[in-house]
């Protein structure tokens, strides 16, 4: 049976003991140590009353001691080598000391270890108070059913944790670090959260971390931009990475989403300002969909500062050969040129504007376009208006609910307050994001093409676009191909020299097909409808 401390030296009588001592505890979310200090302050504390000399002391500080922990436990693997490698010289017993069993472990593998450990070494395991002799078939018995009831007990612990996490989820609750762009509030009596709220220094660089992205800038220039920025420095002190950055950008929580297994649900945090209105939205999904491309590099360009470079094809070698902007010395503007024979030059304003003249013409023709885009019409028609007549009715109210707040009375007060105007758009944004989505999964039709063709002035609403926007809708609604023009040095348009194959058309290449096209010129140029 176990013995008390005070009566260690009648048993073992002449001996010196040495003590090792160790503590640990699972739950320190400010890493202070505190339970861990003042377990060890105990354990100095017995060994000071019967003279035990500590040789070590070993802690573990915020990592679970459970079969279910996700990091290792560093020191007690230390102390578990030192147990086995220790060198007992003659007249002196070694002691561990602990403030309890689960100290030690809550899971029975761990206990089977550091019992085998102090058996072979002839070391004495202390917790609770009493001093156990694992050399004893009583002790043994004794500190295994002890063991038991601390695994119960974590066990117990973690599906209180579990249910309380998912409970927590349900709610929108914080949880876990607060991410970058936001700031916590805690009472300072009681050290309770209070709650999480925009950081206005960190939250605008999110914003505009994801309008480079949204720009065609690289991951790499943003990660050189984040970390030569003082406002970009993380409280956590680590040095930004592709990794972090790629998870910051994605992170629904800057939209005031709680993510759970997969499910998005209400936060009971607000989302970044710039991000809770359809443009900012637009902007989180258009920047998801950059990073989670299957293949960015055939959709996205970030080194692209020109409209068609490496869009426009060259009608004369081939759909294999595209056009680059270039400007070489004595040019007094900037021209495209055929990437391949280089024989092939036109000015560059010259053909952006013709091309940006004949989209706008082509998108005016609202059901000429959608017959193009979505030729089965019939297919899931009525999940399709039903969703248009939505999204129409949401974004009006909202459109509608924006200029009353604009809108003054006699009083200078807005006929509709910002309080209720940020509830209408809590209730709103998600109902027009979720239809929006709905029409591209029924049609195909990307967003950024659905609301061009939606905008009452496509042209208005292409002004407003990032490059790489402009882009994008490109190598989705037309091929552009360039043929030689007849009059020797001429880099304008005449007739036939600019093709232009707009979807749904003979001729026309989507991005994927564009890398690997290798149709005879010819064909192409039957093919291409020049206009």
């Amino acid at each position: 049976m176990p013995l008390a401390p005070e009566y260690l030296h009648m048993v073992f009588p002449q001996v010196t003991f040495h003590a090792w001592l160790y503590g640990r505890n699972s739950v320190d979310p400010r890493k202070k140590g505190r339970s861990v200090a003042d377990q060890l302050s105990e354990g100095r504390g017995l060994c000071t009353n019967f003279g035990w000399i500590i040789d070590d002391e070993f802690k573990d500080t915020g990592i679970s001691a459970s079969r279910h922990a996700r990091r290792s436990r560093d020191d007690f693997e230390a102390l578990l080598d030192t147990i086995e490698s220790a060198d007992t010289p003659p007249g002196t017993m070694r002691v561990l000391v602990a403030y309890e069993a689960s100290r030690y472990y809550r899971d029975l593998e761990a206990y089977v270890r550091l019992r085998n450990a102090c058996y072979h070494a002839g070391v004495l395991l202390c917790y609770n108070g009493q001093v156990y002799d694992l050399s004893k078939r009583e002790d043994r018995k004794a500190t295994a059913m002890d063991a038991i009831a601390a695994e119960d007990e974590g066990e117990g612990i973690r599906d209180r944790n579990v249910r309380t996490a998912r409970l927590n989820a349900e709610a929108g609750g914080i949880w876990g670090k607060c991410p970058f762009g936001f700031k916590r509030k805690y009472d300072p009596d009681s050290g309770e959260l209070i709650g999480q709220f925009e950081d206005p220094v960190q939250g605008a660089v999110v914003i505009a971390a994801l309008q480079h992205i949204d720009g065609g800038g690289s991951i790499n220039s943003l990660m050189k931009h984040l970390k030569n920025n003082p406002d970009a420095v993380r409280p956590d002190g680590s040095e930004w990475d592709e990794g972090l950055i790629k998870y910051m950008l994605v992170n629904r929580a800057y939209l005031g989403e709680r993510m759970h297994h997969g499910q998005s649900r209400k936060a009971k945090w607000d989302a970044l300002k710039e991000l809770q209105t359809t443009e900012g939205r637009a902007l989180f999904r258009r920047v998801t969909k950059i990073l989670t491309a299957p293949d960015r590099s055939i959709h996205y360009d970030s080194r692209a500062a020109h409209l068609l470079s490496h869009i426009a094809l060259c009608g004369q070698c081939g759909d294999g050969v595209v056009l680059k902007a270039s400007k070489r010395a004595g040019d007094k503007k900037g021209v495209y040129r055929c990437s391949g024979a280089r024989d092939l030059t036109i000015v560059e304003e010259t053909l952006d504007a013709y091309v940006e003249q004949a989209l706008m013409a082509w998108l005016s023709r609202k059901e000429q376009a959608r017959a193009a885009l979505v030729p089965d019409q019939s297919k899931e028609r009525a999940e399709v208006q039903r969703a248009q007549q939505l999204l129409g009715v949401y974004t009006e109210e909202l459109e509608e609910a924006r200029r009353l707040n604009r809108t003054r009375n006699e009083q200078g007060r807005p006929l509709l307050s910002l309080t209720v105007l940020s509830e209408k758009e809590l209730e709103l944004l998600p109902k027009i994001e979720q239809l929006e989505q709905r029409l591209e999964s029924a049609t195909g039709v990307p967003l950024l093409v659905q609301q061009l063709l939606g905008a009452a002035d496509p042209e208005e609403k292409w002004e407003g676009l990032s490059l790489e926007q402009k882009r994008e809708a490109l190598r989705l609604l037309v091929t552009v191909r360039l043929f030689r023009d007849p009059k020797p040095g001429g880099r304008g348009i005449t007739p036939g020299r600019v093709g232009l194959s707009f979807v749904g058309s003979a001729g026309f290449r989507d991005a994927q097909s564009r890398v690997h096209a290798s149709v005879p010129a010819a064909a192409r140029a039957e093919a291409a409808g020049r206009e």
